[in-house]
């Protein structure tokens, strides 16, 4: 610590005073690119310092831009160019430009995510849109920024009430159960309103895998280029509302029918308190609470009228309210809740080395209450965790999170701090960033540690106030000019191998909680 001539004290590496970093303002954009349509949402995040780690105060909606059928190229894979030129023109609009988005989420939902270009896509918009905008897809993350976004985990809060949220968009449907504020259980599944579509025309023109399952099981013949009749089309509308109850309304105890766990794309779920409160976001939700009239030349007005019939008949103990947020629950929840911030005693040098994305987070077993730590058996706990991961190559910038407990004496961090430098000697060899995340009030002496005393040799990046877990992916964005804290995302990035049903065609690069 120094002290200013005035008194005030100031962090030792980068000069921050206490009282002026207190509440940092974010400016946030979240891009959801769906199955069936793609919008923005610009933000204005408040965050205010509570202990050693910063919450959002206040959220401010600075503009919500056009929604627009997400476009596809005739080999049906998104047309890139034509989503760009709507992205841009959306930053226009808003006035504001990429170099001041501080902070946000670009998620691509539902059928959408399994298009083979969506890697591509993701990596593009996540280099143009904004100096640090996290790129994310998932299920769970899609469920997660819905039930945020369309207000039912504040619901479940205003209540005091168990609340479900269901988000029917184009692929996907989506279930997250709410109480006290927090997302305690969630499940997707293979139904949405896009999953057959058809042109001008009335024929058919897709079908995805979902679609032909469901088809088989009404007994409806789907054919690319032939119309559907009103009764093949209420057939299959009405099997895919009874899959969406099936889900929604069943309990623990009881198993699913195997033809609906082949359409699921999470486990199910496993709440112990049946929801007094439902509510629908998503495109669908549009028709069910009649805001929309227009068709799309999908099922979306014939499910949606299907599902609210069903709930009114078969779930009568549930009270069906409307959300904060319909068509735009997933987008607002990743424009406000991905993002944590760490502050209050980071180390990063040199600065340079941020802002860094898509880091892997490895979470060893380690117990630092001791007195005495041993740096051996803190080596040992890290390269196993490395192993697990498969990240001991140390060809890939890794994040270890750690829970200090104790006292930060010299002793006590100089054998943490050794511990880490022999754990992850693999890396360090190969000039790779040593990334270390905590959640006590400790960051800034740990990272000065490994710089000055232990002598690392290369990049120190210690941020503290971020919880993590395994299988986390995590950015970290560059350090804000006005506090000297730093943006952390937390997120999923799970993208399909397959456009197949379920679960089975999914490959899991990372799995995390993004309501942290």
């Amino acid at each position: 610590m120094s002290e200013d001539a005035g008194g005030r004290i100031f962090f030792s590496n980068i000069k921050r005073s206490l009282e002026v970093e207190d509440e940092i303002v974010l400016i946030s954009v979240g891009v959801d690119i769906g199955s069936s349509t793609s919008h923005l949402v610009f933000s204005r995040l408040v965050m205010e310092r509570l202990d050693n780690r910063y919450i959002v105060s206040e959220r401010t909606i600075l503009h919500e831009s056009d929604v627009m059928l997400t476009p596809y190229a005739e080999n049906q894979t998104i047309d890139a160019d034509r989503l760009g030129q709507f992205i841009y023109s959306q930053y226009e609009e808003a006035g504001i430009t990429s170099d001041k988005i501080d902070t946000g989420a670009l998620i691509l939902t539902g059928v959408a995510v399994r298009r083979s270009n969506a890697r591509a896509i993701a990596d593009l918009f996540a280099k143009e849109a904004g100096k640090f905008v996290s790129v994310s897809a998932g299920d769970a993350l899609e469920t997660t920024l819905a039930a945020f976004g369309s207000g039912a985990a504040a619901l479940s809060i205003r209540t005091g009430q168990t609340v479900m949220n269901i988000d029917m968009g184009g692929g996907t449907t989506k279930f997250a159960v709410c109480r006290h504020g927090q997302v305690v259980d969630i499940t997707a599944l293979d139904v949405g309103a896009r999953i057959v579509s058809f042109d001008d025309h009335g024929l058919v023109n897709r079908i995805e895998e979902a679609a032909k399952q469901l088809a088989h099981e009404a007994h409806v013949d789907l054919v690319l280029g032939e119309p559907l009749s009103d009764g093949d089309r209420l057939k299959l509308v009405q099997l895919m509302a009874q899959r969406v109850l099936q889900v929604g309304h069943h309990l623990p105890s009881a198993s699913l029918p195997q033809e609906v766990i082949a359409l699921l794309r999470l486990d199910s779920m496993e709440y112990i308190h049946p929801p007094k409160i439902l509510t629908f976001s998503g495109g669908v939700s549009e028709y069910i609470y009649d805001k929309q009239v227009n068709s799309f030349n999908d099922l979306g007005p014939d499910l949606a009228r299907e599902v609210k019939r069903l709930v009114l008949e078969q779930w009568p103990s549930v009270e069906l309210l409307e959300p904060m947020q319909g068509i735009r629950a997933t987008v607002v929840g990743a424009s406000q809740y991905t993002v944590q911030v760490s502050g209050s005693t980071i180390f990063v040098e040199p600065k340079e080395t941020l802002p860094l994305r898509n880091i892997a987070v490895i979470a060893p077993e380690l117990s630092l209450t001791s007195e005495i730590l041993d740096p051996q058996v803190i080596a040992q706990a890290i390269r196993k965790s490395l192993r697990r991961l498969d990240l001991q190559d140390g060809e890939a910038v890794v994040a270890m999170f750690y829970e200090w407990g104790g006292s930060a004496s010299y002793a006590r961090l100089d054998a943490f701090c050794q511990g880490v430098q022999l754990g992850m000697d693999v890396l360090i060899s190969k000039n790779q960033p040593v990334v270390l995340v905590g959640e006590a009030d400790c960051a800034g002496l740990i990272g000065i540690h490994c710089q000055q005393e232990r002598h690392f040799g290369v990049p120190v990046i210690s941020v503290d106030g971020v919880t993590l877990t395994e299988l986390d992916y995590v950015d970290i964005g560059a350090m804000l000019e006005t506090s000297g804290a730093v943006p952390v995302v937390i997120k999923s990035l799970v993208f399909p191998s397959s456009s197949g049903l379920g679960k089975s065609g999914y490959s899991l690069e990372g799995s995390g909680n993004a309501s942290k």
